[in-house]
Order: structure tokens, then sequence, then C-alpha cells
């Protein structure tokens, strides 16, 4: 069976972004989503309609691949290089902010998806086995596309 590694993470996140907005009911942009910026050096919000679904995706997959995980550590995973004074001056490591992080953990909770522990939040086996069919989903149409990747696939069970 194929990991979260072995698929392109962008179409991972594209497609379970899809799957997010279609078929799980919990996770809905709040009011306040349309106006938020997803950090400090940003200047707007953000331009695609669907962000609240790509980030929710882009934040299991980090769930999935890095085990128990802080708001913290989130927090410094999207985080941003910040231009200080001038010129001559080197950039900085900033935070990117917490509360669009918080509100989809949150939200992939209470569709059961996420789970917090003492260490962090993990995913629940319901959101790694959803993970897990979407990743053997791409893995196999990526084989159909290029037939010469079907060596990195597990053969089926007879």
């Amino acid at each position: 069976m194929p990991s979260v590694k072995d698929v392109p993470a962008d179409q991972l996140i594209s497609e379970l972004a899809r799957y997010i907005k279609e078929n799980v009911p919990q996770v809905k942009p709040p009011v306040w989503a349309p106006f938020v910026k997803t950090g400090a050096n940003k200047e707007r919000p953000p331009m695609s309609a669907d962000w609240w679904y790509v980030r929710a995706a882009s934040l299991m997959r980090k769930l999935y691949i890095h085990g128990p995980v802080g708001v913290g550590s989130l927090r410094t995973a999207y985080g941003y290089r910040a231009k200080i004074g001038d010129k001559t001056r080197p950039e900085r490591a900033r935070k990117a902010g917490g509360a669009v992080i918080r509100k989809i953990l949150q939200q992939l909770e209470q569709a059961g998806l996420v789970a917090k522990t003492k260490k962090g939040r993990v995913l629940t086996p319901e959101g790694r086995s959803l993970v897990d069919r979407l990743v053997t989903k791409i893995a196999k149409d990526l084989v159909k596309a290029r037939p010469e990747l079907a060596k990195y696939v597990a053969p089926p069970k007879e």
C-alpha cells in the first residue's frame, strides 16, 4: 500500500480538500473567513474561495506525517520570513496566525477526524483511513497515467 509520502502533496491536498468540502459538513468557513489574512506578512486575504478546505486538508496531511502536533508547531510550519527594518538587517522567522489553524482543528475534531491528546492533536483511525483511501486512489491514477510507477504500488491481493 502506498503511503502519504509516495504521492505528490499537491494532488493529495487538492483531493482531500474536495472530499472535505463535499462530505464533511462540520468543516465550513466561519463568517470572518473571507476577511482574514493567513499571516501578518500577507496584505490580502486568500484569493481562492476554497482556501479553508485546502488548509484543512494540509493540516490533516501534516498530522498524518508528523504525529502528535500542537498548534504552536503548526504555526511555525505555516510561518514566514519577516523583513525587519531596512535592507541591511537579516530576515527572521515569524509564526503564522493561530486562529485559523485552531478553528480548523476544532472543526476536524467535531467531524471525528482529529483527536486531542496530551502531546498534541493526532488523526483518529477514521481520519487515517480516509487519507489512506485517497492516497491509494491517487497512486492508482498515477499508475494509469505512467505505467512505470507500478513497481511502487503493492500488487493486488488474490
